[in-house]
């Protein structure tokens, strides 16, 4: 087996021809007489045990061609290729150039692009981190607050906006009680909207015990057809008032919810986070913009199959998490009404942009010599391991080391860029408003 020429051709194709030696096919045709030679008829023996002359008389000499030759190309195009030094992309084209002797084939396809990339060095992009204000840290104060709230009736007083008003009530239209126009002991939140437009108001300023009548029309777009644009009266009784009393903010509520001791330490605690948080989404607008300037620097001819192969990656990935989810693409699909294509097309821009972003990174690192260490590919294989909670050994078996490293490198390179990037506009401590 060896490459007998290879010819780079445009937008990243390549023409080879390689052979496969006699012997190495005369071996492989053996082995599909042995077993196509099971399923095959010959008059005068029992299937399967016509001798392998008879058969190619009978049925052709190149009966086993087909099985033999597709046996032998895998290895032989690997090795091929390997003396070619191309890294091929996608499924190349196979045809029979001659079968005198050796067999000679011929494949075309296409290979992984030459890559040119310039000034990755030193972009600008901003970088503006959001502040933590006096505001946000009592918003996340009010919220702990508010999941220790608790219910309590109100007696001394009408019923208000805010408060959680107790109701039996009955609708009719036309004089006509209608269906699911009724409830009992059901608890309504003056305010919230959650009744047809015009309701709760009406139970403000009422008192505990009182009957009155509710009129509202229902809104013309209302989900019941039958209702929809239609007056109705609700006889309606207050049975009680609740309302949320909420805890103290003082140094007792900061040790129910918290490991501090004091509500200055758990605000402080509150504002790190805040501003973690705050920091970790501003350095990933900043990435993004860097990645979006390394894009439009890339220079490339990226044969189509890398962006199919990327998209069916994207498709794979989802069906994954579908899945941890008790779906499937299959049910997705059916309850959603989409289509496979219908999601490629969807996935399609985000694995051209993975494509060429991959293709920048591992060019930069080649230009930068960027590598890494044992260290760091035994860290990963640590980080791999205690995030999906597989043992080490297990994790090694599954994901080959090359593969490991070759994502790190990738790692490696966008660190590369951002550490070598400008901040186009420092942004600005952390300072509580007054």
């Amino acid at each position: 087996m060896s490459l007998i020429k290879n010819e780079l051709t445009e937008k990243s194709g390549f023409k080879m021809e390689f052979s496969v030696s006699k012997e190495v096919y005369e071996k492989a045709e053996l082995a599909a007489y042995k077993k196509m030679v099971k399923n095959m008829n010959v008059p005068g023996f029992r299937k399967g045990k016509a001798p392998k002359a008879v058969i190619e008389r009978f049925y052709g000499k190149g009966v086993f061609f087909e099985e033999a030759i597709n046996a032998c190309i895998p290895e032989a195009f690997d090795a091929a290729v390997k003396e070619a030094g191309i890294v091929v992309v996608g499924n190349p084209s196979f045809d029979l150039v001659s079968n005198d002797g050796d067999v000679v084939l011929k494949a075309e396809g296409f290979v992984k692009p030459e890559v040119t990339i310039e000034g990755y060095k030193g972009i600008s992009a901003p970088k503006k981190v959001a502040r933590v204000t006096k505001a946000l840290i009592d918003a996340e104060v009010d919220s702990a607050r508010k999941r220790l709230a608790r219910t309590v009736e109100v007696t001394d007083r009408a019923a208000q906006n805010g408060d959680i008003a107790n109701i039996n009530f009955e609708g009719f239209v036309d004089g006509v009680a209608f269906e699911g126009g009724k409830g009992e002991n059901h608890d309504l939140k003056l305010g919230s909207g959650s009744f047809i437009p015009g309701f709760e108001a009406q139970i403000e300023g009422k008192n505990v015990g009182d009957e009155f009548d509710v009129n509202v029309t229902f809104p013309e777009e209302y989900g019941a057809k039958e209702l929809a644009g239609k007056a109705a009266t609700f006889k309606t009784k207050l049975n009680a008032i609740k309302v949320e009393e909420l805890p103290e903010a003082d140094d007792d509520f900061a040790k129910d919810v918290s490991e501090f001791d004091t509500l200055d330490e758990y605000k402080a605690d509150i504002k790190a986070k805040l501003a973690k948080k705050n920091e970790e989404a501003a350095d990933r607008e900043f990435e993004n913009a860097l990645v979006d300037a390394l894009l439009e620097k890339l220079v490339a001819e990226i044969p189509e199959p890398m962006f199919v192969a990327e998209t069916e990656n994207f498709l794979r990935d989802y069906d994954n998490r579908l899945r941890m989810q008790g779906l499937d693409l299959g049910k997705y699909t059916q309850y959603t009404g989409m289509t496979l294509d219908t999601l490629r097309a969807q996935f399609r821009p985000n694995a051209e942009k993975q494509v060429k972003l991959r293709l920048a990174l591992e060019k930069i690192a080649s230009l930068e010599n960027l590598t890494v260490t044992e260290e760091e590919t035994e860290a990963e294989y640590t980080r791999i391991s205690e995030a999906y909670n597989v043992p080490v050994d297990q994790v090694k078996a599954m994901v080959a080391v090359e593969d490991i490293k070759a994502d790190m490198l990738v790692a490696n390179a966008m660190k590369f860029v951002k550490d070598n990037a400008v901040v186009a506009k420092a942004a600005k401590a952390d300072k509580d408003e007054e």
